[in-house]
């Protein structure tokens, strides 16, 4: 299914158009959980039919032609971190930025670190681009430098979670790509501060309820 049946449109309730092995949408699932928002997802499949993505219906909705996208309060929002800045703005409880104006930089540069600097690098559409026995060494490569820079400026943020002990913006970028750097085979070992901040967040229900694993449109092989 790729848009929503009318019946969903009627409830009035936000709609995620969303892919079930997406990172960027898994990060707004995630924060649709610990909001404790319904919502409905109406599934894209990047893969199926050349890509759903690339449709005339969907590509009205999200001219990028990428998931997420979110309908909610009669708008349609685009781009995972803006939809959960809108989602802190408008549902702030509980907070995924902090209040003291640091923190909340903190939170941000390391959100921007992992959705800019990281996961467009190894996502599909850029490794379509590549010799696809060249894939796997490049998004390899891709996410080590990152996880490299990462994990030193965890050194200095990180308490339980990226930035002190309470979950926020930045918690929700770290789990989806450590899941893209197991898929790619990369090796975690050198990064023992992301690994323990992601087998603690991986433990919280909203992080299990949102898993790849357990979407409506994960194939029955992948199901967790």
């Amino acid at each position: 299914m790729l848009l929503a049946s009318s019946a969903k449109l009627a409830s009035h309730q936000p709609v995620l158009y969303s892919y079930f092995r997406s990172s960027c949408s898994w990060r707004v699932r995630i924060a649709l959980a610990l909001k404790g928002i319904d919502y409905d997802t109406a599934p894209v499949n990047l893969i199926k039919d050349g890509g759903q993505q690339f449709s005339d219906e969907f590509q009205a909705l999200n001219p990028m032609k990428q998931v997420p996208a979110l309908k909610i309060d009669g708008m349609t929002i685009g781009q995972s971190l803006a939809i959960i800045e809108y989602l802190e703005e408008t549902r702030p409880t509980p907070r995924l930025l902090p209040q003291d104006p640091k923190k909340r930089a903190l939170v941000r540069m390391i959100s921007d670190l992992i959705a800019g600097g990281i996961q467009p690098l190894q996502n599909l559409s850029v490794l379509r681009q590549v010799e696809e026995q060249q894939r796997l060494a490049w998004a390899q490569k891709a996410i080590s430098s990152g996880f490299n820079a990462l994990e030193a400026i965890l050194r200095g943020t990180a308490g339980k979670y990226c930035v002190g002990d309470e979950v926020t913006m930045a918690d929700l970028c770290l789990v989806p790509q450590v899941a893209n750097a197991d898929r790619f085979k990369v090796d975690v070992s050198p990064y023992p501060i992301i690994s323990r901040i992601n087998r603690s967040l991986l433990a919280l229900d909203a992080f299990q309820v949102s898993h790849p694993g357990r979407q409506p449109d994960t194939p029955p092989e992948m199901r967790a």
